[in-house]
C-alpha cells in the first residue's frame, strides 16, 4: 500500500521507538514516499526531538537516518504541478507538498494530524487507520 507520510508520524517514531508507529513504518505491506519538505521538517525540530525523546541529537539524527531507508523523498519536481492545488485543499499551509504527493501520486496521507482531514479531496489516515489496514 502506498502512503505518503507525514512528517510527525516519524517523529512519533523517534519519541516512542517501542511503539505501533515504528513497527508499521518498517512493515513490507507499506510503500511510503514524502516529499523533500519532510527533511526539512526533521532538521527544523532535531533539538526539540531529542530533548522529548531524552537521546542525544546524534541519536536522533540516526534514528531519522533508519526512517528514511524505508521512506522515498520525492524531488520537488515529480509534484510540483499540483502545487496549485494543494495549497487551494491543505488547510494548514505548511502541509500543501503532502497533498502535492497524495495528489500526484492518487494515494491517501499517513498523518495524525486531525486538521489535515478537514477537506475531502485526500484520504488522510491516522496511525490507527492503517493498523487497521494492514491487518486486514
Amino acid at each position: 500500500m502506498l502512503l505518503v507520510v507525514d512528517a510527525n508520524v516519524a517523529f512519533a517514531a523517534i519519541i516512542s521507538p517501542e511503539g505501533l508507529t515504528n513497527d508499521l513504518l518498517f512493515s513490507p505491506v507499506l510503500e511510503l514516499i514524502a516529499p523533500e519538505f519532510f527533511e526539512e521538517e526533521f532538521k527544523k525540530y532535531l533539538s526539540v526531538l531529542s530533548t522529548k525523546a531524552g537521546v542525544s541529537e546524534e541519536e536522533v539524527q540516526i534514528a531519522f537516518n533508519l526512517i528514511l531507508s524505508r521512506v522515498k523523498i520525492l524531488p520537488s519536481e515529480e509534484y510540483q504541478q499540483y502545487g496549485n492545488k494543494a495549497s487551494e485543499i491543505s488547510p494548514d499551509p505548511k502541509d500543501k507538498e503532502y497533498f502535492a504527493v497524495a495528489l500526484t501520486f492518487n494515494c491517501p496521507i499517513w498523518s495524525n494530524d486531525k486538521v489535515l482531514k478537514l477537506q475531502q479531496e485526500v484520504k488522510v489516515l491516522s496511525t490507527k487507520e492503517v493498523l487497521s489496514l494492514v491487518q486486514r
